[in-house]
Formats: structure tokens, C-alpha cells, sequence
């Protein structure tokens, strides 16, 4: 059983992850759009949550830089999505999840922020994961489409270089398998998990076919259960998902974002997969 870490702990919206702690989510639309659909995202996801005894984390970008076209919604920025997250934390009581991109970003991130994500393409960069480190704050570290995932003692090295971290998370989200498309390892998931610390499964970033539909990223939304619950019997400790009220609609990852309506079900159904691993595994 690995270490458990419990997140938002000093303000008063823990959540708790690793060891023998329920399953986590980590979910919310993939960008800040307007802040009345990310606070009613995250009310809706929160509720489910709630309903089935999962942990919850909500996530959403203020600022996506790594967008396929230059013309691609990328986000709030800074301060705009900063103050919105922070309705979400105060009015809703839950943690916050947000990508960090740059080291100057990292300080007015962790005043609001519950969880600092380092993105997949930075996940090499030294400086910026030391510096979301000495926040303090919990760190998930998302791994490089062109990472195998024994060159993530790499990142784990670097984090604990840094004394009183907040606790770090491995995420799992597809490698690259030619051009235009991920595959997932699960062997993956069991190698992370090593180390030490919590390990997630990106469910939805894992069917993305990058750059696969022109100026945008493509994906195969329909395997979300598939891979959700074949992580949940690998043995994860947290899953993370996008999903928005209407994927057709939505600024970014449209392909590959669930339906609101979707996500309880794929819940549900994955919760039941984790507890007969977990069964499993005390045996």
C-alpha cells in the first residue's frame, strides 16, 4: 500500500489520496470557458462524487499553452482564471486543480490553487518542478507522451530535491504510438506506482489522436469506460477526466470531454472495479 497524501489540508477542503483512501477524481471542463459553466460543472461533478464516496478534485485550465492552432481558445489567463477557481474552492468547498507553465506563474497558482499540474510536454522542466515544490502544495506531474515510465524516477528525484513538499501524483496519459495517436501501457501504471506515490490515469487525455483533425486534436471518446476501468482493475489511486455540459460546444478537446450526464455512470462503474482490486490485492 503506498502512502497516502491529503490534499488541501490547511484550508479547510481536504481531500485524500493514496494508501487505502477511496478513489479520487480529478475532473472539470478542460479550460475555463465563463464562469457560470465552470461553477456549474463543478457543482454537478461534485454531486456525483458526493453521491458515490468519491474523493473529488476539479480541474479546468486558466490558460492552455499548448494549443494545436494559433487560433485556439486557450484560456481566461492568469488572474481571470485564478479569481474564478477560487469561487469554485470557497462556494463549493472542494480542491483545485490548475496547469502551471512557467516558474514566475507558480507563486499567485499556489494562493489559490490545491494541486499544481505540471503539463505532459513540461514535464522535464526542472526549474519549474522545483519551484511548484517549494510552494508546498500538492504537485501532479503529468508524464511526457515520450517518457517511459521507468524515466519517471527522474521527476520524483527532482521533486524530492525540495524539502516539505505538498506531496506528489504521477499521472498516466498515453504514449505516443506513431503520429496522430496514443496507446496506453498499463504496465505503466504498476512501474509508477514503484515510486512510491498515488498514481493517476488521465482517462479522456489518453484517447486523444493529437493534431489528428486539423487545428485540433481528434479522439475516440467512445473508450472512455473501457480504459477508465481497466486502470481502476490496474490499481490507480485517483482517475482524471474532463467533461462539460456539451462536448460538441466546447473551446477545447471537444473529441474527447464526457457529458456531464455521462460521468456518473463511468463513475459508478469503475468504482466497482477499484474495490475488487482493492479486495484483491489484501488478499
Amino acid at each position: 500500500m503506498g502512502r497516502e497524501i491529503l490534499i488541501g489540508k490547511d484550508r479547510g477542503t481536504p481531500a485524500r489520496v493514496g494508501g487505502d483512501a477511496p478513489l479520487l477524481v480529478i475532473a472539470g471542463p478542460c479550460v475555463v470557458e465563463s464562469e457560470d459553466l465552470v461553477l456549474r460543472t463543478a457543482e454537478s461533478l461534485a454531486a456525483v462524487c458526493r453521491r458515490l464516496e468519491l474523493g473529488f478534485v476539479f480541474k479546468s485550465s486558466y490558460l492552455k499553452d499548448n494549443r494545436t492552432s494559433v487560433r485556439s481558445h486557450v484560456g481566461p489567463g492568469l488572474d481571470a482564471g485564478l479569481r474564478i477557481l477560487q469561487r469554485v474552492r470557497d462556494e463549493l468547498g472542494v480542491p483545485v486543480l490548475s496547469d502551471v507553465h512557467e516558474s514566475a506563474e507558480v507563486g499567485a497558482a499556489a494562493e489559490v490553487l490545491d494541486v499544481l499540474q505540471i503539463p505532459a510536454f513540461l514535464c522535464r522542466q526542472t526549474r519549474l518542478l522545483r519551484a511548484a515544490a517549494a510552494t508546498g502544495r500538492c504537485v501532479n506531474v503529468k508524464k511526457g507522451q515520450f517518457l517511459a515510465p521507468e524515466d519517471a524516477r527522474h521527476i520524483v528525484e527532482k521533486y524530492a530535491s525540495v524539502p516539505d513538499g505538498g506531496g506528489l501524483l504521477l499521472t498516466e496519459r498515453g504514449t505516443s504510438f506513431g503520429y496522430h495517436n496514443l496507446v496506453v501501457d498499463l504496465r505503466s501504471l504498476e512501474i509508477l506506482r514503484e515510486f512510491g506515490w498515488p498514481v493517476v490515469f488521465d482517462i479522456t487525455h489518453s484517447l486523444q489522436r493529437p493534431a489528428a483533425a486539423g487545428a485540433e486534436s481528434g479522439g475516440e471518446r467512445r473508450f472512455a469506460p473501457l480504459m477508465a476501468r481497466a486502470a481502476a482493475a490496474a490499481g490507480v489511486d485517483a482517475v482524471f477526466l474532463e467533461a462539460h455540459p456539451d462536448p460538441a460546444r466546447a473551446e477545447s478537446d471537444r473529441h474527447t470531454q464526457l457529458p456531464l450526464a455521462d460521468v456518473g455512470p463511468l463513475l459508478d462503474s469503475v468504482r466497482a472495479f477499484h474495490a475488487l482490486e482493492r479486495r484483491g490485492r489484501r488478499t
